[in-house]
């Protein structure tokens, strides 16, 4: 025996870039977005706190952009050329190419 009922389900409709403030919509009517979390635990100077951060693909590659200019300026006079390669910076951060089905293929 089926028994329905009529219930109210929260669910995620749109994801809007904590940057730029647009949708991360996509045309298949899906959502493309990043998100940066931090979880802060003992001992850090941020004991307890929480952090998630949505960002569009744009705003994405721009913080990615920072963060490897960020690397550059810390790493300047660094003595460890392994750092400081081309490639390295090409694929900071990055952990999978050509994954389409997100079947975690790597690099």
């Amino acid at each position: 025996m089926k028994i329905t009922e009529k219930v109210e389900v929260d669910t995620v409709t749109d994801v809007v870039c904590d940057v730029c403030l647009c949708s991360t919509r996509v045309n298949n009517d899906g959502l493309e977005f990043a998100t940066l979390q931090a979880r802060w635990g003992y001992g850090a100077a941020h004991d307890g706190e929480r952090y998630e951060i949505h960002l569009c693909e744009s705003c994405f590659f721009l913080t990615i952009a920072n963060l490897k200019q960020e690397r550059r300026i810390q790493n300047l006079f660094s003595d460890d050329e392994g750092l400081n390669t081309q490639k390295d910076e090409d694929n900071f951060g990055l952990v999978a190419r050509d994954d389409f089905f997100r079947d975690d293929a790597g690099i």
